[in-house]
């Protein structure tokens, strides 16, 4: 099928965020997905766009929250209180809570206690899910498998993401020596046991700074929080190439995405589209998780072989990284950015709003 996908810059620089519109489907019928919605004030945006776009009528088939951060999650609140969805796509963290008790330092807790403490700090989750309920949207839980209108989710995994639970910002201090027993404690690489399982680009990125195509300064062993690596990460197959969506995801996520491309048979290097996680910090991606994903550096002057999206606001001088978008095009990209103005990426035939 056809698909379009719309970055919408919005955030600012203290607080960037993301939001992502989806058509997908044919020039005569097609549907709508929502990924993210950034912070609180871009839920009116993000409703004004939709009904200027896509009709005063407009309905969603899918929302997707890829991780709880309120960048992301904020503006989902207004846009399911005004918009119609069928089907909304989040991590329940409370639903966890039995899975993750014994990964707690606190051996105190009980279910029930703990589901509360959950509640009360994922207040936005609870808002968002108590809306859709209200609403008669169907709600969901986004892990490795599902599949979610034409995506595949390739990462998390169920029994991952209650490893990293206890390891959010938000919730009670992690039992370390219990969740290093399991190998998914963040801040080490990832370990043998998870292997087990557009317009044009503005001149500020694609100018090639402070490298040479031969020496990379990204280096491996970023690290980025917990909350992130939950990150939900989307695999799509189009008429006109593979699309990989990646949230905040850090090289945990995107090693665990891998790891489920190649148990599930899906072709990674070959993406005609792919999103730049977090902002394109430094601390979420490295040359070995690229090269896996993207394919090897390319020669010098190679003609780029896909596109690459980053939400990055004009005013944000610290991203993207210089050195992660220089990453990106070694191994063969375009860059793009939400910086200054809504970026749109055609993917396939332009369909007109109904």
């Amino acid at each position: 099928m056809n698909c379009e996908i719309e970055f919408l810059p919005v955030g600012s620089k203290s607080r960037p965020g993301d939001a992502i519109v989806i058509r997908y489907g044919s020039e005569t019928q097609y549907e709508l997905m929502v990924v993210d919605g950034g912070t609180l004030e871009t839920g009116a945006q993000l409703v004004e766009h939709l009904r200027a776009n896509f009709g005063q009528h407009v309905v969603l088939s899918h929302v997707v929250l890829t991780h709880p951060d309120a960048d992301h999650a904020s503006g989902l609140r207004t846009l399911l209180e005004e918009i119609p969805v069928t089907h909304l796509w989040l991590h329940i963290p409370w639903l966890h809570a039995a899975a993750c008790l014994p990964y707690f330092e606190n051996k105190n807790w009980t279910v029930a206690g703990l589901v509360a403490e959950l509640r009360s700090q994922y207040n936005i989750l609870v808002e968002l899910v108590d809306i859709a309920v209200a609403n008669g949207t169907i709600v969901h839980e986004p892990f490795a498998g599902e599949t979610i209108g034409p995506f595949q989710v390739l990462s998390p995994h169920q029994f991952v993401y209650d490893l990293f639970l206890p390891q959010f910002p938000r919730t009670p201090a992690p039992d370390q020596t219990a969740i290093e027993a399991q190998g998914a404690w963040i801040g080490k690489p990832p370990s043998n046991f998870l292997a087990q399982l557009f317009e044009k680009a503005t001149e500020k990125l694609q100018k090639w700074v402070s490298e040479t195509w031969e020496t990379e300064r990204l280096k491996d062993g970023g690290t980025t929080s917990a909350s992130n690596e939950s990150s939900v990460i989307l695999h799509g197959a189009f008429n006109n190439g593979p699309v990989l969506l990646t949230g905040d995801a850090g090289v945990w996520a995107l090693t665990l995405a891998a790891n489920r491309a190649d148990k599930a048979g899906i072709a990674l290097q070959n993406f005609s589209f792919v999103q730049i996680p977090h902002h394109g910090s430094r601390r979420n991606v490295g040359p070995t998780i690229l090269n896996r994903i993207l394919g090897p550096i390319q020669l010098a002057n190679s003609v780029p072989k896909f596109s690459a999206f980053v939400s990055a606001r004009a005013d944000d001088d610290t991203h993207p990284r210089k050195m992660v978008t220089n990453a990106f095009m070694r191994r063969g990209g375009t860059v793009t950015a939400t910086q200054g103005s809504k970026k749109v990426y055609p993917y396939g035939p332009d369909v007109p709003p109904t």
